[in-house]
């Protein structure tokens, strides 16, 4: 059986065609590269980056080094050493000439010398009484011996160091703290009953009251005992009259001096202030003010106030002055 050749089928490049023509013409042989000469383009080399061609530098001359001057002599030490005291010598003279000028300049322009300042002393810490009434040069003594203490109930204030009458109804024992006047005395212990209750300047319901508190106030240096009973008593009695009542005021006094209670030094003063005060009844009062020296840095203060509304009350300022006793 005769095969059938493939429609698709193709003889052998450059065989013909069984239909009568060449099946595909015959490639041309190609030209191989070493067949063709190769020329470099001039002025220009290979490389990744397109340059000018290297550029030819003249060569470099180096002179030659100069041999030493066998007549030259190395420097004179000493001659070096001059040199340099004068240099240190006009440095030094310049720092001086500068300091002088500084100096004269403020000494013309008022701001002194800088050498003139000293040390500031010691801040004074004493108390406002040894300042205002500093201690006397002599101790005044303890005064007359003790005499013992009236008969009837007592007030003892230990940390003051008095001790003094007590009394009865309408009177009411004082256990808070008080704290009045520019000299900060301290009232601790004592009595007080209310004599009248008046609106305030501030619209408060308040209470007026007739007292005998005690207490005490730093009086002179820790290491000085004595004090000035007139200064510090007249200084107490002036706190007294500006800080504890309103302004404006007078005063009546009645008694002022030294003298002894209880057997120790003590300044005694009495008065009667007049003054005005809206919403209130009271328009005098008794005071009367003890500064005794207990021996303490602190002075004892004994302060009674009895409103003019209760002068059957007044007799309490003498008889409680009289009863003092030191205690401790």
């Amino acid at each position: 059986m005769t095969e059938q050749p493939s429609p698709w089928a193709r003889p052998p490049a450059g065989s013909p065609d069984p239909a009568g023509a060449t099946a595909y013409p015959t490639a041309t042989p190609a030209t191989t590269q070493s067949a063709l000469p190769l020329t470099n383009p001039t002025g220009y080399r290979a490389g990744a980056v397109t340059r000018s061609a290297p550029m030819t530098l003249p060569p470099i001359s180096v002179p030659a080094e100069k041999p030493p001057d066998p007549a030259e002599k190395p420097p004179d030490p000493a001659v070096r050493n001059r040199r340099m005291m004068w240099w240190f010598g006009g440095t030094a003279l310049g720092v001086v000439a500068i300091g002088v000028v500084v100096v004269l300049a403020m000494a013309m322009t008022g701001g002194g010398s800088p050498f003139s300042k000293r040390l500031a002393g010691p801040t004074d810490t004493r108390p406002d009484l040894a300042k205002l009434c500093p201690p006397p040069s002599e101790d005044a003594g303890s005064g007359a011996p003790a005499a013992p203490p009236p008969p009837g109930p007592r007030t003892v204030d230990a940390e003051s160091g008095i001790s003094y009458a007590a009394f009865g109804d309408p009177w009411l024992p004082w256990h808070d703290l008080w704290t009045k006047g520019t000299l900060h005395v301290s009232y601790r212990v004592g009595q007080y009953f209310v004599t009248e209750n008046y609106l305030d300047e501030a619209g408060f319901q308040s209470e007026y009251l007739a007292s005998v508190l005690s207490g005490s106030v730093p009086a002179a240096n820790n290491d000085a005992l004595s004090l000035d009973l007139e200064c510090t008593g007249r200084q107490v009695a002036a706190d007294v009259r500006a800080e504890y009542y309103p302004q404006p005021n007078t005063m009546d006094v009645l008694r002022e001096e030294q003298t002894t209670l209880g057997g120790r030094p003590a300044w005694v003063t009495t008065f009667r202030m007049h003054f005005h005060r809206p919403g209130l009844k009271a328009t005098d009062e008794l005071v009367g003010l003890a500064l005794v020296d207990v021996g303490r840095p602190r002075a004892a203060i004994l302060y009674v106030s009895i409103p003019g509304t209760h002068h059957q009350y007044d007799w309490v300022v003498d008889s409680v002055l009289n009863s003092i006793r030191a205690v401790g």
